[in-house]
């Protein structure tokens, strides 16, 4: 099937005229393949794509021809390229001060913590803990975890993903973890709730809600309650599916772990800083679906807030590496007068700080994080559908906010894979990626995760191209 660029949306950035560009990208790959050591991938064939700049939800080649970012990068640029207050924020804080030891106050840090602490859910966290990105929060986190409760095991789930350190790789429930995974890091993995690949036999989104908690109940019982110190939880799996948990689950596991006294880490890595249509995506713990694709309304009860919450991506939009832990009092109260065992040279570092402050600005200012829960179910949402209403091999479609998975198999009575072994759909990458659309491509799935800020022309283009690229993936089978 030939590919098809279509006419680009009206709010496609024209791409800069640069006499340069073809030679600087070309020696750029040579470069690359020559001494570069890439992640997750064998090294040999490789054929990255080689970006010479962006703007917005744009990149380009050294061929000067753009591309529609359907991926985030990594599901972190969630306020897209280039944007010019975070870029005038980096380059004023270089000029003032550049950097500086962490034991050290400095504006940046200070009033970037203070942005985070008032956005984050419930009315119990104070202090923030900086980090160089997720897996370190995650690995500071749990550190956190072991010495408040004086307990060494961590509960997670399969399907999940948690990064690449020693404690983030073991707490990973993807195959990801396997070639890792070293069997004595105190690390326990349950079965969460997934109703479409349900573990509990389940029909419902009650059943699979009820029968996930059981199932974590009875694990904690058999691991010994007085052994656990937390359980580590993406608000919303991300890499591993982009599974929206059922209403009611995350309450069940704040009132699990209130009775053993288990803390509650929220892994929001990828769902925080408005990926899910709210600054946190463990605020949906407190709300309902209403049937409506990507709609959410509250939900009456006692509200569900976790002990510890982890941060990264898109809360400075990857402009400069930062992560962190959100630390509830009760928690930071341990370490009132008792050091904390941990560090980082670059904790807090001014540069990633001071993009920071300027991204929550952008987020509050262009009220993104409603325009990313309005993309969800008007935009994103619809279309996914749409596509999936006419499509043999979409077997579902699920997500809130910028936050979509599209589940793709051979058959939808049987919902076999579409690929088995985790091994990526390569065919769709290519057919995306013909069409100048960047894709997040995981085993059998996409994932559909734009900036916040994609215009409503420039989401449906991208789920035409999308469109286009499974049915090629289609008819191939």
């Amino acid at each position: 099937m030939t590919s098809t660029r279509p006419a680009l949306p009206s709010t496609a950035p024209a791409v800069p005229v640069d006499p340069d560009r073809a030679e600087r990208a070309k020696r750029a790959l040579e470069l690359d393949l020559e001494y570069v050591f890439h992640s997750w991938l064998a090294q040999d064939g490789r054929a990255p794509f080689t970006a010479d700049g962006a703007q917005g939800s744009w990149l380009w080649d050294g061929a000067g021809t753009p591309y529609l970012d359907f991926s985030g990068q990594l599901v972190f640029t969630n306020i897209g390229f280039s944007e010019p207050r975070v870029v005038k924020a980096i380059a004023d804080q270089a000029a003032r001060l550049a950097t500086i030891a962490p034991q050290h106050a400095n504006d940046a840090r200070s009033e970037a913590a203070r942005l985070i602490v008032e956005r984050a859910p419930g009315d119990w966290f104070r202090k923030v803990f900086f980090t160089n990105g997720g897996a370190d929060a995650i690995e500071n986190a749990v550190r956190m975890a072991r010495v408040h409760t004086g307990r060494r095991k961590v509960l997670s789930r399969y399907r999940s993903y948690h990064g690449n350190t020693t404690t983030a790789i073991n707490l990973t429930g993807d195959p990801r973890r396997w070639p890792n995974d070293y069997g004595a890091e105190g690390v326990v993995h349950t079965f969460g709730p997934f109703l479409y690949r349900s573990a509990f036999h389940a029909t419902t989104e009650e059943e699979e809600c009820a029968r996930a908690l059981e199932h974590l109940e009875q694990v904690i019982a058999l691991e010994g309650p007085a052994t656990i110190a937390a359980i580590v939880l993406e608000s919303i799996p991300g890499t591993a599916g982009i599974m929206v948990p059922p209403a009611g689950y995350l309450r069940g596991v704040r009132e699990i772990c209130d009775r053993h006294g288990i803390l509650w880490i929220a892994d929001e890595v990828m769902s925080g800083f408005g990926r899910a249509g709210r600054w946190f995506a463990a605020e949906l713990a407190n709300e309902a679906p209403t049937g409506v694709p990507g709609e959410w309304k509250p939900a009456p009860g006692p509200q569900a807030v976790p002990d510890l919450i982890t941060f990264a991506k898109g809360v400075n939009s990857g402009y400069v590496p930062l992560g962190g832990v959100l630390v509830s009092e009760h928690v930071g109260a341990t370490f009132g007068s008792r050091a904390f065992p941990g560090g980082l040279t670059y904790s807090g570092h001014p540069l990633a700080c001071a993009a920071a402050v300027a991204n929550i600005g952008v987020l509050t200012d262009d009220s993104l994080i409603e325009n990313a829960d309005r993309l969800g179910r008007e935009v994103l949402g619809p279309g996914l559908h749409a596509l999936a209403a006419t499509s043999s091999i979409i077997g579902e479609v699920r997500g809130a906010g910028a936050f979509w998975a599209v589940e793709l198999v051979r058959d939808k009575q049987t919902r076999e894979p579409l690929v088995a072994g985790g091994a990526p759909v390569a065919a769709l990458t290519k057919a995306c990626m013909s069409r100048g659309l960047i894709p997040f491509v995981n085993g059998s799935r996409t994932h559909v995760v734009p900036a916040l800020n994609i215009t409503d022309e420039e989401a449906r283009y991208g789920l035409a191209l999308l469109g286009e690229a499974i049915a090629e993936v289609e008819s191939s089978l």
